[in-house]
C-alpha cells in the first residue's frame, strides 16, 4: 500500500507524531503578544494542514493589523517562537503515533532517503523529532522559516532529495491532512495519507490521495504501539 518510491518525505504533527505539551502553542502567543502587540491566541485559526507563518498570519489579520506590518516584523516574531520553544523545550512530550519507529527503521534499512516536509519553524520541528527519539532517522527537512505555503515546502523537499539522489529519484509524501494530499498534487508527486491526526480515512480518500491507510500498523504488519 505505500506507493514506490526512492525518498519518503513526512510531515511531522498528525503524521509522524502528535504534541499536546503546549510547548509550540505557547510560542505562538509569545510571539503575537510580545512582537505584534496582540492579547489574543491561536483559538479559532485553522492549524491543521497549516503552517506556522500562515497561522501568525490569521492570528495578525484577525486583530486588525496589514499584512506589511505582519512581514516586517515576521523575522523577529520568527526569532521569538523559536527562542521560546528552546527555553520551553525541556516540557516537550510528543507521542508517536502507530509504528512510526518501526516504519521508518524498515524504510532506512531498504535504502530509503527520508526527510520531513513541515509547516513548523525549522528549530520546532526538530525539537519534536528529538523529543520524539525519531531525529536520526531523517536526512533533511523543508519547513515553513521561509515558505508560508505548503506547496512550496513540499517543492523544497522533493528539490533537496533530488539533489542527494539525481533528478530521476521518485519522491514520495506522507501526510495526514486534505492539504497535505494537495500541496504533493500540485508538484506531481504521489502521497500517502494516514488518519492519525484529526481526519478519518474518509475525510481523506475524498481527495484521492495514490493510497490511505488508518495509521501506519497497516504497513509494517505489526500491532498498534
Amino acid at each position: 500500500m505505500l506507493p514506490p518510491a526512492d525518498a519518503y518525505l513526512f510531515d511531522i504533527d498528525g503524521t509522524l507524531l502528535n504534541s499536546r505539551d503546549g510547548v509550540h502553542y505557547n510560542a505562538f502567543h509569545a510571539a503575537v503578544r510580545e512582537v505584534y502587540g496582540i492579547d489574543s491566541k491561536i483559538d479559532g485559526v485553522p492549524v491543521h494542514g497549516n503552517t506556522d507563518l500562515g497561522i501568525l498570519r490569521a492570528v495578525v489579520r484577525r486583530a486588525g493589523l496589514s499584512d506589511s506590518e505582519f512581514e516586517s516584523k515576521l523575522p523577529a516574531a520568527i526569532d521569538c517562537m523559536c527562542a521560546t520553544a528552546a527555553d520551553n523545550g525541556g516540557g516537550m512530550a510528543p507521542e508517536l503515533c502507530p509504528s512510526i519507529r518501526e516504519l521508518l527503521g524498515a524504510l532506512r534499512q531498504a535504502g530509503k532517503l527520508l526527510g520531513v516536509v513541515s509547516g513548523n519553524l525549522e528549530p520546532i520541528g526538530w525539537m519534536k523529532l528529538q523529543a520524539a527519539g525519531i531525529k536520526q532517522f531523517f536526512a533533511f527537512g523543508s519547513f515553513s522559516n521561509q515558505r508560508e505555503l505548503r506547496r512550496d515546502i513540499f517543492r523544497h523537499g522533493m528539490e533537496q532529495a533530488k539533489q542527494r539522489l539525481g533528478a530521476t529519484a521518485r519522491v514520495c509524501f506522507v501526510g495526514d491532512t486534505p492539504s497535505d494530499i494537495e500541496a504533493a498534487r500540485e508538484i506531481g508527486s504521489p502521497v500517502l495519507a494516514v488518519a492519525t491526526g484529526i481526519f478519518s480515512v474518509a475525510d481523506l480518500l475524498v481527495h484521492k490521495p495514490d493510497a490511505c491507510v488508518g495509521c501506519c500498523s497497516e504497513l509494517v504488519g505489526g500491532r498498534k504501539k
